[in-house]
């Protein structure tokens, strides 16, 4: 009985406050004080490392594109895929200012290939011999070209009237109104 005023008479001398006061330990027997409020919060930090896309977003939005593309291919006789890129054609023929005002009524732009294997696909779509199809070399810049021996006549490169003919070579050409092949892009 006797310990307990010597216990409490040990805790009323133990200066408040920490469990840990100039390296000396408090008893854990001794009752613990009242917790003070809360202290001011402090600055906000910096905002967080980006997380990474969302993969299933990116995935359905690529399959829409897909799609979008691939309804606009179908109302066409011929389909060349070759890549994301579609060539499409009703095989009609016209002079060159009429293939560039048949795809852009279409929401279309007039066939440029961008490298080798497009410029074959794009051959594949006519594929006849003594054939030829426009193509809009107008594009700035061109990444890819193809130009036939001689090629390109600076003085006629200006009217973009430009054909791919069948062995794939590009020439350009004074006759705008030539019958060639009307080929568009999606």
């Amino acid at each position: 009985m006797w310990l307990c005023p010597l216990l409490l008479i040990f805790c009323l001398m133990a200066p408040p406050g920490r469990a840990e006061l100039s390296g000396h330990m408090f008893d854990p027997r001794c009752p613990k004080g009242h917790v003070g409020p809360p202290g001011v919060n402090g600055p906000r930090g910096p905002p967080g490392a980006k997380g990474p896309p969302d993969p299933v977003g990116q995935d359905v939005r690529a399959l829409q594109k897909a799609a979008a593309r691939l309804g606009l291919a179908i109302n066409f006789d011929c389909v060349r895929r070759v890549g994301q890129k579609y060539f499409v054609s009703n095989k009609e023929r016209g002079p060159f200012q009429r293939a560039v005002q048949f795809c852009s009524q279409r929401g279309l732009e007039l066939a440029l290939p961008q490298n080798e294997e497009e410029n074959r696909k794009l051959t594949q779509v006519f594929g006849e011999a003594d054939k030829m199809a426009w193509i809009n070399v107008k594009e700035p810049p061109l990444t890819f070209t193809k130009w036939g021996p001689g090629q390109p006549d600076g003085s006629v490169l200006d009217s973009g009237c430009t054909v791919v003919t069948e062995d794939g070579s590009w020439r350009a050409t004074h006759d705008c109104f030539l019958n060639a092949y009307i080929v568009c892009q999606i």
